[in-house]
């Protein structure tokens, strides 16, 4: 499932009954005995994209679905699990400054350019000062697999308890903390939260958007992606997937076993469309078009405004695609070879295509003024230069 390792919880119990989706191994759900679900093979086709590495930069050791790094201005941020944090220049990938933890990392950086922050497998969270020296350490209320947000002189963390947690990014006090009501089971889905106008706006078990102050908590609105439907536990999971993305006034989103749906958040998350789809690692979103992969790995593209189907691309399936990213010309995936592929934006054509290496591709491409930022499966960074 791509960017989707899973673990189950009813409340605090972790279940291990369920193989498709347990965490309790490290099973690959797009391989089976039969063949059935055996990776797609690559297909030889003219290259119209040119892709190059324009640089690479090592960090430290682990990655995973959490580990995704932070892009501020010309400044990258990124975290491994074995504790190693550092900022880099993002342009050329020179090493600004370099922090090893005395901790295990459970997910990747976020920074505002001034306060970097990380989280230990205890739930701890851990603030850096802009020389990369630490500031302080707070505890969340569970384990923290998201990478914190640092915005408006707040460090905002989502923990596995389904708990939303603001702390002082100065002095580490938790200054508020929400929670909302929690299904018999959920998945430990690894959507990012994204912070737009002072808002923090967080996928949260059951299906469901919030919008939260950055600064005191409060929750301005709530909005519904999907709908669990079935008449057992496992068969009513669904859960937000991937990163909640904006678009001008519009705020899309996807989710397991549920929906691609955008809202508009001028006017409260009122829903302006939405499309039965069952995605493991979310959307990305350009002018024209929202992005998203199934649970087998093909690739959809619909139209923003409404909603309507524009193309498919199915040259992935069983790959583990990442979420796809576009630049608005060009839609850019990575599978779990290591390889990032480049589609037209228009059509999903394969365009381009390069064997990054690092072992497979985890987290999604990130758009960049200097090109696609990856965070690869052996912890290190690469920037790919598209021409």
């Amino acid at each position: 499932m791509s960017a989707l390792l899973v673990s189950w919880f009813k409340r605090s119990a972790i279940l291990c009954a369920v193989p498709l989706l347990s965490a309790c191994g490290a099973m690959n759900v797009f391989t089976g005995d039969d063949g059935r679900f055996d990776p797609t093979p690559l297909k030889e086709f003219p290259a119209a994209v040119s892709a190059t590495i324009g640089w690479q930069a090592t960090l430290g050791e682990g990655s995973g679905v959490g580990f995704s790094p932070t892009v501020t201005k010309d400044s990258v941020y990124a975290a491994t699990a074995d504790g190693s944090v550092g900022k880099f220049d993002l342009s050329n990938g020179a090493r600004i400054w370099f922090q090893k933890l005395d901790v295990k990392l459970t997910a990747g950086a976020g920074s505002d350019g001034s306060i970097t922050a990380v989280a230990a497998s205890d739930g701890t969270v851990i603030a850096l000062d802009d020389n990369g020296a630490e500031k302080w350490r707070a505890k969340a209320t569970s384990d923290v697999f998201v990478p914190p947000v640092v915005g408006y002189g707040v460090v905002a963390v989502r923990s596995g308890d389904y708990r939303i947690q603001g702390f002082n990014a100065q002095t580490g006090e938790r200054i508020w903390s929400v929670q909302r009501p929690g299904p018999a089971l959920a998945l430990r889905a690894t959507s990012k939260m994204i912070v737009a106008e002072g808002l923090l706006i967080t996928g949260v078990p059951g299906g469901k958007m919030i919008a939260v102050n950055m600064q005191t908590g409060d929750i301005q609105w709530e909005g519904i992606v999907a709908t669990a439907k079935g008449s057992t536990d496992l068969e009513r999971v669904t859960d937000i997937t991937g990163s909640p993305i904006l678009a001008g006034p519009l705020l899309c989103a996807a989710s397991y076993q549920g929906k691609v749906v955008c809202f508009d958040v001028t006017q409260r998350g009122r829903p302006i469309w939405a499309k039965d789809f069952s995605s493991p690692n979310g959307v990305s979103v350009d002018t024209a078009n929202v992005y998203s992969g199934d649970q087998k790995g093909v690739i959809t593209a619909f139209a923003l405004q409404n909603g309507a189907p524009a193309w498919t691309q199915d040259g992935f399936k069983y790959r583990r695609p990442t979420t796809p990213v576009s630049n608005g010309k060009y839609v850019a995936v990575g599978d779990y070879k290591g390889y990032l592929h480049v589609l037209s934006a228009v059509d999903g054509k394969m365009l381009g295509r390069i064997a990054v290496g690092g072992d497979a591709m985890i987290t999604a491409p990130q758009i960049t003024p200097q090109g696609m930022l990856l965070q690869l499966g052996n912890g290190s960074l690469a920037l790919i230069v598209l021409n």
